[in-house]
């Protein structure tokens, strides 16, 4: 692959406001013509078909006449909604796309510059914008990812559980998910107060609602005592070591004397490749070896129990409170 091509900044940025215009749909709606498209989308002409002749030498849009644009496969994945919600840089997507340019403060510091750009930390500043969060929810749930796989292998099997806390578990897919594959099984949703509140409807679309409930809350605070389960899908990877640290010490609080912690993504085999990623760019968390993560948990007062690459392709890490 040459240099130019590694370093074209021009086609992603063309895509990201072919998006946050809304081109595809406004050729899907009949306006093919540049100077139709131009004033539907209520931008200058000129720059458009600058914008619109970079993306057909890529093969985003067709051009079967000079000036008039068609779609094809890639330009009509534009319109999904995972698209939307990722590339528009009128929503969360614009977040992610101009975080990029925080990399190397990053790089030279360890720490997420996100508060330079956007005036707070990320997570913040989905609480202080409610559109910005609710994007961030749909975009983190089956809009962005599709549905969840329940499958969890447990050392011992699940017929000893009988209740699961899904800890930073956004709008409820995960534990709902369970629940329904599990019927014996009951669950609480810990969150912070904007998502938790739209877990209520996702246990309805479900029909777990009489076995779920949703608790709005940091999960810096004390967890829910004496569950079976406590688990942790996607939310290590989204903080530093010490904020990392005492989620997993709530965990343990919690789960003392039998309860298990599952950890299931930001964690991967010794020697794994890292690579960069917006999440640590957002967050400031990171990726950490099975060897970092174990002088994590025994730091929270927890002893990894088992640790492996499951039949549904997650790297899944079983804890329990140490004794």
């Amino acid at each position: 692959m040459s240099l130019e091509t590694l370093t074209d900044l021009c086609t992603p940025w063309c895509v990201h406001v072919a998006v946050t215009l809304r081109v595809a749909e406004h050729i899907d709606a009949g306006a093919g013509r540049v100077e139709d498209l131009a004033t539907v989308a209520r931008c200058d002409v000129h720059a458009l078909r600058a914008l619109m002749g970079q993306l057909v030498s890529k093969g985003v849009f067709e051009e079967p006449r000079p000036g008039c644009y068609a779609l094809n496969q890639a330009s009509r994945e534009l319109m999904t909604p995972g698209a939307r919600l990722g590339l528009d840089l009128e929503g969360v997507g614009g977040r992610m796309a101009h975080a990029w340019a925080t990399m190397l403060t990053f790089v030279r510091t360890g720490r997420t510059a996100y508060r330079d750009v956007f005036g707070g930390d990320f997570w913040d500043d989905l609480e202080a914008n409610p559109a910005l969060g609710r994007g961030f929810d749909e975009l983190m749930g089956m809009v962005g990812h599709g549905a969840p796989d329940p499958r969890i292998e447990l050392s011992g099997g699940w017929d000893s559980v009988r209740t699961v806390v899904d800890v930073g578990g956004g709008s409820g897919l995960m534990l709902a998910a369970l629940l329904q594959s599990r019927p014996g099984l009951q669950g609480i949703l810990v969150d912070l107060p904007r998502t938790a509140g739209r877990a209520a409807e996702t246990f309805r679309e479900y029909g777990v609602s009489d076995r779920a409930r949703a608790i709005g809350q940091s999960f810096f605070d004390p967890l829910p005592p004496g569950f079976d389960l406590y688990l942790l899908k996607k939310v290590l990877s989204n903080w530093p070591d010490a904020e990392a640290g005492m989620v997993l010490r709530r965990c343990a609080e919690a789960a003392r004397p039998h309860g298990r912690v599952v950890v299931i993504g930001g964690v991967g085999p010794d020697g794994a490749p890292v690579r960069m990623a917006i999440d640590i760019l957002l967050t400031g968390g990171r990726e950490r070896s099975i060897a970092e993560f174990r002088e994590l948990a025994d730091r929270a007062g927890l002893e990894v129990i088992a640790v492996g690459r499951q039949a549904a392709g997650r790297y899944v890490v079983e804890c329990r409170p140490a004794l």
